[in-house]
């Protein structure tokens, strides 16, 4: 198989994961922002990971929080504190990143961050001038529906990439179903946090580190 684009998600892939601690805490300064100083956990929770726009509305119900004010401010909250994660050094690239500069593919990066984040790690990392595309969410509530597996921004990418053929690199399931829903191929990279994860889902390839794309894409 010949690829001429390849897409890679950013947390996980690129980039190593932030802590689910940060998250949590900035969702809880989202809270104190709003004057709440003592959320339940289960709505900070609620609101780290897995948000929806049902959860979004019910916790803001639940706090009288007009909805869109509140998921604005928490993007922006969380997404500074994983600036900071990176500028001291504890969110860091991978260190097979340089593997990418000989990928003779178009690249480009579909990931379900915001855009804030994903616009300040192309800034400022070494090696991200590669991606001709960089696509996160809006700090909108309704860019909640729009995450993967839905396929809206992989083909926001493709499009500004002219692919013809592409794959898509994650590591996660949703990935996976995100590129069949986007009709292009699918590789699964099993980073250490992925080591002994059992997958429900089927991707093309399954890779161990960024320079096996080099036999998947070579001709």
């Amino acid at each position: 198989m010949t690829y001429d684009t390849v897409v890679f998600d950013n947390d996980g892939v690129l980039v190593g994961r932030t802590r689910f601690g940060v998250l949590r805490e900035a969702t809880r300064e989202t809270f104190k922002k709003f004057g709440v100083t003592d959320p339940d956990p289960d709505d900070v929770k609620r609101m780290t990971i897995g948000a929806t726009p049902g959860s979004v509305g019910t916790v803001c119900q639940r706090y009288d929080f007009d909805p869109g004010t509140f998921w604005r401010t928490r993007d922006s909250t969380v997404s500074k504190a994983q600036q900071v994660e990176a500028r001291e050094g504890r969110k860091t690239p991978y260190d097979d990143l340089d593997e990418l500069e000989n990928l003779e593919v178009e690249m480009g990066i579909v990931s379900s961050n915001q855009q804030e984040t994903i616009d300040f790690i192309v800034d400022h990392f070494d090696g991200f001038d590669l991606f001709g595309a960089a696509y996160g969410r809006e700090p909108t509530i309704h860019s909640l529906q729009l995450r993967k597996p839905n396929p809206h921004y992989i083909e926001q990418a493709l499009a500004d990439l002219d692919a013809e053929n592409a794959l898509f690199v994650g590591d996660n399931e949703s990935d996976v179903q995100a590129a069949h829903n986007a009709g292009i191929d699918s590789a699964f990279i099993r980073r250490p946090h992925r080591d002994e994860w059992e997958l429900n889902v089927w991707p093309t390839w399954e890779i161990d580190c960024l320079a096996d794309l080099h036999d998947i894409c070579t001709p």
